[in-house]
Order: C-alpha cells, then structure tokens, then sequence
C-alpha cells in the first residue's frame, strides 16, 4: 500500500469525483508518481510504501470553472500513512489529513 493515498470528493454534487489527474512530487518538483481517480474518488496506488520524511507535493487537474488545479503542499514527519482528502466545489476545496 502507498505511504500517500488521497480522495476527492465533489461537493456540489454529492458524489465521488472521478477521472481527475493526480500528481505526487517532490520539494524540488520532480514526479514521484500520479495516477487517476477511479469511480470512488480515489487513486489505487499512489507512491511508493515508503517515503524519507520531507516536503511533498500533490497536485490535481481539477479543471472546474475557476480553478485549473488544486496544490497541496505537506510534510511527511514519519514512516506512518498519510491520507490527504480533498473536497471540492466549483469555486474552491478543502483539505486535510485524514485516517
């Protein structure tokens, strides 16, 4: 299992939102991994088991109205998982780490 996973969920309508471009990289930028979500809002493999504790980056083509992309940007302190959700609406999102 990935060390990150992630799920966006859409707002306005409900619903999981399916087929959004997913991007894991680095503090410098460079690609670790990416993936699409599936039909549950979720991206099966997303990274490796395992990252060194540093400063990552996921990036979504989210492509809505007003926002091309959603950027996060967060901290892996540990070898514990990390579960970034994001909620979206047409005109912003919401993240956070969950369980």
């Amino acid at each position: 299992m990935s060390q990150i996973t992630t799920h966006v969920l859409d707002t306005a309508a409900g619903r999981p939102a399916s087929g959004i471009p997913v991007r894991l990289l680095d503090a410098a930028g460079a690609r670790i991994a990416g993936g699409v979500t599936n039909d549950d809002g979720r991206v099966a493999d997303l990274g490796p088991e395992t990252l060194e504790p540093g400063d990552y980056r996921l990036e979504f083509d989210v492509a809505t109205p007003f926002l091309p992309r959603v950027t996060i940007d967060f901290t892996v302190a540990d070898a514990s998982h990390y579960h970034v959700p994001v909620l979206l609406s047409p005109y912003g999102f919401t993240t956070y780490r969950g369980s």
